[in-house]
């Protein structure tokens, strides 16, 4: 009996710290070029359920969403390595507006996403919020 009540704590523990993970919808930053912004999905990859994907699932543009956008569907972020579960690297990210793919790395605070494309040493970054 303890035994099983021990495993129920640990199910429920588990499933509470992968409910506050990387994985779920993260709002972009709004852009200054364009005033909208991008809702991203990240997940697992279906290339490799070891590394992390994330896809433009919605698009808001000033007057609020754009269900035309171009790029709904497309991946953004793709192949990031987890490095401790909150640390992500080794991956990239697509920047639509200049159609652009850098080297990244995503770091997890919270309901914060702190999201980098690099070129060599040189990194600009967004911090992604967790969407409601």
């Amino acid at each position: 009996m303890q035994r099983l009540v021990l495993g129920l704590a640990f199910s429920a523990f588990s499933s509470m710290a992968l409910a506050g993970g990387v994985e779920g919808v993260w709002n972009t930053e709004v852009s200054k070029k364009t005033g909208g912004h991008l809702e991203v999905t990240v997940a697992p990859c279906q290339s490799d359920a070891a590394k992390m994907c994330g896809t433009i699932t919605k698009a808001f543009g000033k007057d609020g969403v754009d269900t035309q956008y171009p790029n709904l569907g497309k991946l953004m972020v793709k192949d990031m390595e987890s490095k401790d579960g909150k640390s992500f690297a080794d991956g990239t990210i697509w920047d639509p507006e200049a159609d652009k793919t850098y080297k990244s790395k995503m770091t997890l605070k919270g309901d914060d996403l702190d999201v980098e494309g690099c070129i060599s040493f040189f990194c600009s970054g967004q911090d992604w919020k967790r969407a409601q």
